[in-house]
């Protein structure tokens, strides 16, 4: 990414605070979230150092995103996009257009990661499809 960081941590801070308060009041989403995260600022901390690490290659993050959405029932395609729409809006709406870019690339790339894994588990026999990340 070069020497010079596209963003700071308040900036990502900011980010996933935004999109994570219209996710809880999403009337798709919000029961899903709402209803499986009990400490949510525990939650956010670890979103920003996810995050932190997508976008600035910072060491923080532990955890497995995977496993945690494959435990999820009832996942579709259509939520996972719904959750990639939200974030695009949420993107477009900060300043930092650089940051805004690589973000979208990236969000774009985890949410079709997080799908085909939960398909390939909940349906092993099944070839997964993609989303419709457009």
């Amino acid at each position: 990414m070069g020497s010079d960081p596209i963003c700071t941590e308040d900036e990502i801070k900011a980010l996933v605070h935004a999109f994570y308060a219209d996710i809880r009041q999403d009337e798709r989403l919000g029961p899903i979230f709402n209803g499986h995260i009990n400490d949510w600022d525990a939650h956010l901390a670890k979103l920003g150092d996810f995050w932190c690490a997508i976008l600035l290659g910072s060491r923080r993050f532990s955890g497995t995103p995977m496993s945690k959405h494959i435990a999820l029932p009832d996942l579709s395609a259509e939520l996972f996009e719904h959750w990639l729409a939200l974030f695009r809006q949420t993107l477009a709406a900060q300043p930092n257009r650089a940051m805004q870019a690589q973000a979208e690339l990236m969000a774009g790339k985890i949410a079709n990661s997080l799908w085909m894994g939960y398909q390939m588990h909940r349906q092993p026999g099944d070839l997964p499809a993609g989303l419709a990340t457009d």
